[in-house]
């Protein structure tokens, strides 16, 4: 039976604490948890959502072992037993057992302060700037294109990653600009050479990866993959069988509760309304989904 898990208290020293995850130091290292708290318009809602913190820790873990062949990253091994950080706690101390497939131990890493987005497929976003301009993150795009249409060929669209407030588009010259030419060239190489994979691999699971966006990091100074990678929450998931262009797609993801928000009229300043429960069994069962459809495994 899974517990939700909404907060963690440690007696490790909190490295830092974002909408979803809780970082502790973990001698020399990480401990990245990955809670059920869920972020909606840049707010962090009242409601956690069961399993949620599971799912985007074991699909991350699935996804770096797999991709590891195509880009380095940060994992050191899922915490799938209490046992494996007895070590690491104060004497006497034992490890919560909810730490158990919903964490990990990474390396330390400088971070890149880019989103690394790769869009394969025109939606969201990229398709309200489409439908104004004809551009995508200003750049010049095919002509003619629908809602959801697959792109010739998956696109770079990197954007700032900001402590506070929203992410802004970056143009080739402005990411050089931020973190140097040859690092500029490397995150545009490896992002789309994720993607690409990861594409190829999901098509053959039903399902579509329409984009995602990833993060990096240095560590003596070498470039690798950090965060978390081709989840529900970084990235956007058809089903395969229900796709149709010229039209939104669902998601496996919170669409449920973005759409449930919206139409209660919030205004998307914090505190957030309560959300119904039909509301967060239908999020939690799309997690789950998309787990199970990309590992071909049971959560």
């Amino acid at each position: 039976m899974s517990i939700t898990i909404s907060e963690t208290k440690l007696p490790l020293s909190l490295f830092c604490q974002g909408k979803v995850r809780d970082t502790y130091n973990l001698d020399g290292m990480l401990l990245i948890i990955s809670t059920d708290r869920l972020s909606a318009f840049d707010v962090v809602l009242p409601d956690p959502i069961p399993d949620k913190g599971l799912v985007l820790n074991q699909l991350s873990c699935f996804w770096f072992e797999k991709t590891s062949h195509v880009m380095p990253n940060h994992l050191v091994a899922p915490v799938d037993a209490v046992d494996a950080l007895k070590g690491y706690f104060p004497d006497k101390t034992a490890p919560p057992d909810y730490l158990v497939g919903r964490s990990m131990i990474t390396i330390k890493a400088e971070r890149v302060p880019v989103e690394c987005v790769v869009r394969g497929y025109i939606s969201g976003s990229a398709w309200a700037e489409y439908e104004k301009t004809g551009k995508i993150s200003g750049m010049t795009a095919p002509k003619g294109l629908a809602e959801s249409q697959e792109l010739p060929q998956p696109i770079f669209t990197p954007t700032t990653k900001a402590e506070a407030g929203h992410d802004e588009p970056l143009n080739k010259k402005e990411l050089e600009k931020l973190v140097g030419k040859s690092t500029a060239d490397k995150l545009e190489e490896s992002s789309l050479a994720i993607y690409r994979y990861a594409r190829d691999y999901a098509r053959g699971r039903g399902v579509i990866i329409a984009d995602t966006k990833f993060e990096f990091g240095f560590t003596s100074g070498k470039l690798i993959l950090i965060d978390e990678i081709l989840t529900p929450d970084s990235s956007r998931f058809w089903d395969a069988s229900k796709y149709k262009v010229g039209q939104s797609q669902p998601s496996f993801d919170k669409q449920p509760v973005r759409d449930w928000l919206v139409a209660s009229g919030w205004n998307k300043e914090p505190p957030a309304p309560i959300l119904p429960s039909e509301i967060i069994a239908a999020t939690t069962k799309r997690y789950r989904e998309a787990y199970e459809r990309l590992t071909g495994k049971a959560l």
